[in-house]
């Protein structure tokens, strides 16, 4: 067939490969690759860490303005802003939050005229909530016109929520 000859009195070598399996595995890790880019492309959410830019011809804002938090507890979520003294509890519905209040709390809060133009809001989770929240919070938020979240830790939020005190 198509072997290769040795010489002398030792048998030939066979170098022929079915290919066949590798080009099906090949396929079908194409298809895999394709679909999880598109997933990332529609799935995703952008965050920005909170902070000063690395660009130095940003100018420093000094002046102190009203911040969102938002910090989902076991029980409740938490809302608030900052020189506003404005916070408010969201209680559970049976075992689900309540996402939509969150966002009509949200909308609410952005006519206020000190967060008017404002996009960005803090949000943070206590350990034992799912992650699954916390994208559900975020989506919220953005559906309430705050497209950049800031994800914190809950003892970093501007807004101190007294009820809320987790260690």
């Amino acid at each position: 067939m198509g072997g290769i000859d040795t010489g002398g009195d030792k048998r030939s070598v066979d170098v022929n490969l079915n290919i066949t399996p590798f080009v099906d595995l090949l396929v079908c890790l194409t298809a895999f690759l394709l679909v999880t880019a598109v997933w990332q492309n529609l799935a995703q959410i952008n965050i920005k860490p909170k902070g000063m830019s690395q660009d130095p011809s940003e100018p420093i804002d000094d002046e102190e303005k009203a911040q969102v938090s938002v910090h989902i507890t076991e029980p409740k979520i938490w809302v608030g802003v900052s020189l506003l003294n404005l916070q408010a509890a969201i209680p559970k519905k049976g075992k689900n939050y309540d996402w939509p209040k969150l966002t009509e709390l949200l909308t609410k809060y952005k006519k206020n005229a000190q967060l008017e133009g404002r996009s960005d809001i803090e949000i943070a989770a206590d350990p034992k909530v799912e992650y699954q929240e916390l994208v559900s919070a975020m989506e919220g938020a953005v559906a309430a016109q705050f497209t950049d979240v800031n994800m914190m830790n809950p003892r970093e939020l501007t807004v101190k929520f007294a009820a809320t005190v987790s260690d």
